[in-house]
């Protein structure tokens, strides 16, 4: 395949995000929402392949070039699927999506509660059996070089500020929140300058 085609089909995804589709993980999800979407870097293939995508953020510059984007995919309607909303305060119904999206946003959260009301909100929204793919800072493998400043957030070494997470806190959450894991959790060390990790979590049919 060549790498325009590749660029074509795929755009700028999260490449642990592609990670999972080439495994067929989210192959039975067909609506689909992504909390914190930015202009849409993730939702290209999804919308190409014919799933029904929604997707909230808080820029409105950015849901308009979504909106653009989206515009010419017929399953989608591109002034309600794509809204200017907090992940704290998502305008859907609970038990709606297949598959919940979070992609480099829970680490903008002011502090914990925050960090758990956003969550939250993205929780309640996916159904039984539903899929949670979510990406965000940690101090994993970095914890003798990030600075503590209170309310859960740290001075990262590349100098910016986040609110972080560790493996304890994931695992402690995942039963919280009455998920399990369906990948392990993985950790990507940028040369020392900050950690990404990499949160899969299947919402239990009882739960």
């Amino acid at each position: 395949m060549k790498k325009q085609h590749i660029q074509e089909t795929f755009g700028n995804i999260d490449i642990y995000l592609f990670d999972q589709l080439l495994k067929g993980t989210y192959d039975d999800c067909h609506t689909i929402l992504d909390a914190g979407c930015g202009t849409g870097r993730n939702l290209l293939y999804l919308l190409r392949s014919g799933a029904n995508v929604f997707a909230v953020d808080q820029n409105p510059d950015a849901i308009v070039q979504l909106r653009t984007l989206a515009d010419s995919f017929p399953q989608v309607d591109p002034e309600e699927n794509f809204q200017v909303a907090p992940v704290e305060e998502l305008p859907f119904a609970a038990d709606t999506f297949d598959l919940v999206i979070s992609s480099a946003v829970l680490h903008f959260a002011e502090n914990l509660s925050h960090f758990e009301a956003m969550l939250n909100s993205m929780w309640d929204v996916l159904k039984p059996g539903g899929y949670f793919f979510c990406r965000l800072a940690s101090e994993i493998g970095i914890e003798s070089l990030v600075r503590f400043i209170g309310n859960g957030r740290y001075i990262l070494p590349d100098g910016s500020e986040r609110f972080l997470v560790n493996q304890e806190m994931l695992l402690r959450l995942t039963k919280k929140i009455g998920g399990e894991l369906h990948e392990p959790i993985k950790t990507t060390n940028v040369q020392n300058l900050r950690s990404m990790t990499t949160w899969c979590v299947r919402k239990t049919k009882s739960s």
